[in-house]
């Protein structure tokens, strides 16, 4: 019995890291372009967020626009490291820093105090709500990928939420 066992553990091992790698390839062929588009649009969109909000933690010329800073980087940090966790899940990377349209952006408010800050903090926080929200609503309708799915329906309400934050404290799209 015990040399039958011991003949038996590695090709147990064997199948299961078969078993396992099969799934890593089948999550990864479950992902299509659109999927791998929305990854890099939302992750860049909630870099963003995160870094503007920190930015108003420290700028923002009323507590409401230093709170709702906090709120934003605390919030899309928790939803950057799940988005992570779902793409690796599905064979997808995300990247670690902001790209070159997004950081000229970033610098360009940070350079900015006062209530000419505020305001534009609000537009900005308003106009890439509004953008990755309908990238959220239409992952969660239409994703080939189930993770992606759930996590861009869960996602879409924190969205939604911050929108009717945003706008009462004044935030416009105009």
């Amino acid at each position: 019995m015990r040399s039958f066992c011991r003949s038996l553990s590695p090709c147990l091992v064997a199948g299961l890291l078969t078993v396992a790698a099969s799934t890593a390839a089948h999550a990864a062929e479950a992902v299509s372009a659109a999927d791998r588009a929305f990854v890099a649009k939302v992750s860049q969109g909630g870099m963003f967020e995160v870094k503007l909000g920190q930015v108003a933690g420290d700028q923002g010329s009323t507590q409401d626009i230093k709170d709702q800073g906090a709120t934003e980087a605390h919030d899309h940090t928790l939803v950057g490291d799940k988005l992570k966790s779902v793409a690796s899940d599905a064979g997808i990377d995300v990247p670690d820093g902001l790209n070159p349209q997004f950081q000229k952006q970033l610098d360009s408010l940070e350079a900015m105090s006062g209530t000419a800050f505020d305001a534009a903090y609000l537009h900005a926080m308003d106009v890439i709500h509004a953008k990755d929200g309908a990238a959220f609503a239409a992952e969660a309708s239409s994703g080939t990928n189930p993770g992606l799915r759930a996590f861009a329906a869960e996602t879409h309400r924190i969205v939604v939420r911050h929108i009717g934050e945003l706008h009462a404290l004044g935030a416009s799209r105009s």
